[in-house]
């Protein structure tokens, strides 16, 4: 990764490795666009067993995300299964750990998205990802959707929706992303890309 290029953040938690697919996606459809890179980060776990302790470095995917990762990045993805029509909770415990960088201001004019996988058709997908964007409000950031000049949108009979980029995984969680899905989460990520360098401009603009 060069370091004089900005990147986009894809931070994601994956049970089963829909997410991870999703996001790998997102993070070919960002390194489509020239000028900037991908930055996959996963995060841990919780457990409500105190002495349970992962290693620093996961055994397989991607590292664990720090705040800086966060502070520094032009734009954000965030991605999680769903839990009950919401993120999954290491992905909330996290951003839960961000107020340092509410308080700073350290993200506001950046864009972001999100992306879900469910196990069911109507798992609360459209849910998650609405809730999903409230934290990212709160830091001020610029939320980017699926514009339905994306027209696998109405072609879908898996995920996809106009809230952001979404996989039915299936009842056993082993559904592989279709040629939709594949192709909105692309479209999803090189749109992030596009408003990541604009907003960039239009900030170094008003410095």
């Amino acid at each position: 990764m060069s370091a004089s290029l900005p990147y986009v953040l894809i931070l994601y938690y994956s049970r089963h490795g829909a997410t991870r697919a999703m996001a790998e996606r997102l993070a070919a459809g960002v390194e489509s666009v020239r000028g900037v890179e991908a930055r996959l980060r996963t995060v841990p776990p919780v457990s409500p067993t105190c002495e349970a302790v992962d290693p620093e470095i996961p055994e397989e995917g991607a590292i664990y995300a720090s705040l800086d990762d966060l502070r520094h990045c032009a734009g954000l993805a965030i991605g999680s299964p769903t839990r009950f029509g919401n993120m999954a909770a290491p992905l909330k415990h996290f951003l839960d750990g961000t107020s340092e960088l509410w308080l700073g201001g350290a993200l506001i004019d950046r864009p972001a998205t999100a992306f879900t996988s469910t196990s069911s058709l109507h798992g609360g997908q459209e849910a998650t990802l609405l809730t999903m964007l409230v934290p990212l409000l709160h830091h001020g950031m610029v939320y980017a959707g699926l514009p339905y000049s994306e027209t696998e949108l109405m072609a879908t009979t898996g995920g996809g929706t106009p809230y952001g980029a979404s996989h039915l995984a299936g009842k056993r969680s082993d559904r592989p992303l279709d040629d939709e899905e594949r192709s909105l989460a692309h479209a999803q990520g090189r749109r992030l890309a596009r408003l990541a360098l604009a907003l960039a401009a239009m900030r170094e603009e008003g410095s």
